[in-house]
């Protein structure tokens, strides 16, 4: 089904319409309307295709896995991805997976805004603007997880990116980004999040300075969350994810066009004389996506006490332990607390797991000056953490009444159950750590009095 809702481009230089496929995990079936009856009819791999297509299974799972889990998708193109020049090594830049560089820091670690190069200064594209701050595990064994951030000014050209490690969740905190796929095409927004899948080849424009967030999980797919007692319906409906319809370009670039491959945590580039976008059709269950974080439905305590924080949870990478997440994506929207006999904000905490968080607007409860759009923390396993005391203070004595929570406001956590290492080049390099940190909670003092006695009990 398409979406009836067309995605219109304010920019001014811009004039495209975007439509969508919805619906998570489905079966999708799509052909550029510029060639009618692209995708063969009845099998997947014809002795001749439509139009003279080359047909191409890109496999996000093994063969033999559960049809449940089971992921592929055909591409039929006007040429086969294999006709490329060899893969050399390029310069990483400050992309890693060494989580050995620096001596392990169980501190509690913000950040300030990350620092976007202003394209006077140098052009930067997404590739080159990309920068891992944290992770752990291993890409060449299959499990772990990388966070990084990106900035950027400038639109790739005649160059595109792909992932063979794993998977990309994309936040965007400043500025829209376009993303071009063998899929077709995404326009995706502040307060909107994309799934660009393992193998899946993608290029980005930018309209100017451009920053966000990505996680990356290496050996597991993203996935909706159980909802056990919470019933059928509720957080991220699967109606609201959008999926690309086909689009292709039939354009022979004599320069070269340039595939850069992130391979067991290293970059690679090959060479090749035409554009990688050439899909006219496709059908499968192995796609990109996008997911627009208003229309999270928000489930919250509604008598007293706090609900845990992963009733916020939008996607989520399972391990193979039961309910132990390798990675889960979770948000804190705009919503209403009304519960009674409670302090509403986030208690303190230590956790097994490790939470890293980033804001894409407004001001988050518990941390209100020091926590800014485009900046992060990082709070690692067992490491305390919770509410400055400006914010204790002043929620332990508020009157208790319905009032909108986070309104203009988005957080998000990506938290795991991996002890994430920080690279040298977050702790150091990019000289945006607030060594402060810790002086937010420096004034919280003790309230402790001998003499209380419970005035009547609680009904």
């Amino acid at each position: 089904i398409i979406s009836p809702c067309k995605e219109h481009l304010s920019m001014k230089w811009l004039h495209i319409e975007l439509m969508y496929l919805t619906g998570f995990g489905n079966e999708f079936a799509s052909e550029d309307p510029r060639c009618p009856g692209s995708l063969p009819e009845g099998q997947n791999s014809p002795q001749v295709c439509p139009y003279g297509l080359y047909a191409e299974q890109l496999s996000g799972s093994a063969f033999t896995c559960p049809r449940a889990t089971n992921k592929r998708s055909w591409l039929y193109r006007i040429l086969p991805s294999v006709r490329h020049k060899p893969f050399t090594p390029i310069n990483c830049g400050n992309l890693s997976e060494n989580w050995n560089e620096v001596e392990p820091d169980p501190n509690q670690l913000r950040w300030m805004p990350f620092t976007v190069t202003k394209a006077s200064e140098k052009k930067v594209d997404f590739v080159s603007g990309l920068h891992t701050i944290c992770g752990a595990g291993d890409s060449k064994s299959r499990s772990g997880i990388a966070v990084h951030i990106y900035t950027c000014n400038t639109s790739m050209i005649n160059r595109c990116f792909q992932n063979s490690d794993g998977d990309f969740l994309i936040v965007p905190q400043k500025g829209e980004i376009l993303i071009t796929t063998e899929f077709g095409k995404m326009m995706v927004e502040p307060n909107e999040i994309c799934v660009i899948q393992q193998g899946m080849r993608f290029s980005v424009d930018v309209f100017g300075e451009t920053r966000g967030y990505i996680l990356e999980v290496y050996g597991a797919h993203f996935e909706l969350p159980d909802l056990g007692p919470i019933g059928a319906n509720g957080l991220a409906n699967p109606r609201d994810f959008q999926i690309p319809v086909a689009w292709f370009e039939e354009r022979t670039v004599a320069s070269g066009y340039t595939i850069i491959n992130k391979y067991q945590g290293k970059l690679f580039s090959c060479q090749q004389d035409f554009s990688p976008f050439n899909v006219v059709a496709w059908h499968g269950n192995y796609t990109p996506y996008k997911y627009n974080l208003e229309n999270f439905m928000v489930i919250n305590c509604v008598a007293f006490d706090h609900a845990d924080p992963s009733i916020f949870t939008v996607l989520t990478a399972k391990s193979t332990r039961p309910g132990v997440a390798i990675a889960d994506f979770v948000i804190f929207p705009p919503r209403w607390g009304v519960a009674d006999r409670t302090f509403r904000p986030p208690y303190y905490h230590r956790n097994c797991m490790s939470e890293f968080m980033g804001l894409i607007k407004g001001h988050y409860e518990a941390k209100e000056e020091g926590f800014q759009p485009g900046g992060a923390s990082l709070h690692s396993i067992m490491t305390p953490h919770g509410p400055d005391f400006d914010c204790f203070e002043k929620n332990s004595t508020a009157e208790l009444k319905p009032e909108r929570v986070a309104e203009g406001t988005m957080a998000f956590m990506f938290e795991s159950s991996f002890s994430m290492a920080v690279t040298k080049w977050g702790l150091e390099t990019c000289q945006r750590l607030d060594k402060s940190y810790y002086k937010c909670w420096e004034p919280l003092k003790s309230h402790f009095n001998p003499n209380w006695r419970p005035s009547s009990p609680i009904v």
